[in-house]
């Protein structure tokens, strides 16, 4: 159990002061200018050794990411872009930290963003996050009113501005170029890689965006030490994680906890338990509405972090932990997610753009039975066809979902068509 001293995120809740006077007396803004004074490499450096990983979901080494920005200029500027288009379904963990630790992320942006050679950052909120937006603009505010932004921010030396973006709820625009793309004013549609955002990103100059989460854990990181948060987690899934644990359990929450902690020990020490208890589990999303479901069986014992979920067929993703008791019907749930994903294809790849569509309608026949058994087969491999081979993830997210269906829970499928099948023959025979 991670202990109270090594949180990161401790106004999580909101029970004190988000405001600049509060976040100070938490520790934030608490020299920041001996940070900077370390230098852009040694910056740098001491992100990679922390081992923090990007928490929006891919899980890239934050450092190793910075380091592709150019070490010295071409004559353009370069930019931090702050990924707060928090869209996942089941995914609440930035508009809580925005909401009531704003500092934290704009304390955050200054040290990578000094660190990577940027010159300002660009935050891209969700168009609906409307009170967190507030806060972040009434923080941001309060930065420049005292000296940490702008013009030798924070009595460094170094200029650096923050600019707010609210967007308009397209989940696609939670993918960074399809986000750089609506940050420019144009429709958030993914480009193609290469070239990469390092090289030609925001506005066409050189640009690295981060998540929220990730950004907010960079001072803390900063000013206790790389080995410090090494030490929390496991090898290579160092550090500490915001969960978000939905669904089935007594008491849905957000909170703080070690990387590799038990998928168990996480739902029940802080959501109070599976409703009706561990045994009536049937099944766990574990990283947000993109990764596979897995059944009670691995969520026994499985942990929470990039390797040990990457092992059992799924992902961490962003952490938001849906749970499935065994009232549900686990092939509508995911018929429901393949629906999602079809409203929110940009429609720009061939294999998503028609991909998607055709789940969505063999989900909807299957959560009636209304298929043959040799359609399950058809369906995993026209998921196939569309994971891997479209220029952002959301292929991959569309179909995921549908692989662990298949993998997981086979009989239940084929226990579905037969029943309807049986209906059928007797309403015939009558």
């Amino acid at each position: 159990m991670l202990a109270d001293k090594d949180r990161i995120f401790t106004n999580l809740y909101g029970l004190n002061d988000w405001r600049l006077a509060g976040a100070r007396a938490r520790g934030d803004w608490d020299n920041t200018a001996a940070i900077l004074a370390r230098g852009r490499d040694h910056l740098i450096e001491e992100a990679k050794a922390s081992g923090l990983r990007g928490r929006g979901g891919a899980g890239f080494p934050t450092g190793v990411k910075w380091s592709f920005m150019p070490k010295k200029s071409d004559g353009r500027p370069a930019y931090l872009v702050v990924n707060a288009d928090e869209s996942e379904p089941g995914t609440c963990k930035d508009r809580d930290i925005i909401r009531h630790d704003p500092h934290k992320l704009l304390e955050g942006c200054l040290i990578a963003g000094f660190a990577m050679g940027a010159t300002a950052a660009y935050i891209y909120i969700r168009g609906e996050f409307y009170n967190e937006a507030r806060h972040l603009e009434a923080a941001r505010g309060e930065c420049y009113e005292a000296g940490l932004i702008g013009r030798n921010a924070a009595g460094s030396g170094y200029d650096f501005d923050v600019f707010i973006h609210r967007g308009a709820g397209a989940y696609i625009c939670g993918e960074e170029t399809g986000l750089l793309e609506s940050l420019e004013g144009k429709k958030g549609l993914p480009r193609l890689k290469p070239p990469f955002p390092a090289a030609v990103g925001l506005y066409g100059c050189p640009s690295t965006v981060n998540n929220v989460e990730t950004i907010a854990m960079v001072p803390d990181i900063m000013r206790r030490g790389a080995a410090w948060f090494s030490a929390l987690g496991r090898p290579r899934n160092s550090g500490t994680k915001v969960f978000c644990i939905s669904g089935h359990v007594e008491k849905p929450c957000n909170v703080e906890e070690e990387m590799g902690i038990p998928l168990r020990e996480l739902i029940e020490k802080y959501a109070g338990g599976v409703r009706g208890g561990w045994d009536n589990l049937l099944a766990v999303i574990p990283g947000g509405a993109s990764v596979p479901v897995l059944p009670k069986s691995i969520c026994d014992t499985v942990l929470m972090d990039f390797d040990s979920l990457a092992a059992v067929k799924s992902g961490l993703g962003t952490a938001a932990v849906i749970v499935m008791d065994r009232s549900t019907d686990v092939i509508k749930a995911i018929a429901r997610l393949s629906r999602f994903y079809k409203h929110e294809s940009c429609g720009q790849c061939t294999p998503c753009r028609e991909g998607t569509g055709w789940l969505m309608r063999v989900m909807d026949r299957l959560v009636e039975g209304r298929a043959e058994i040799e359609e399950i087969d058809i369906l995993d491999k026209v998921t196939r066809q569309i994971e891997g081979h479209t220029i952002c993830a959301l292929g991959d997210a569309a179909a995921w979902p549908v692989q662990g269906l298949i993998r997981h829970f086979r009989p239940l499928i084929e226990e579905r068509i037969s029943a309807f099948r049986q209906r059928s023959v007797s309403l015939a025979a009558e």
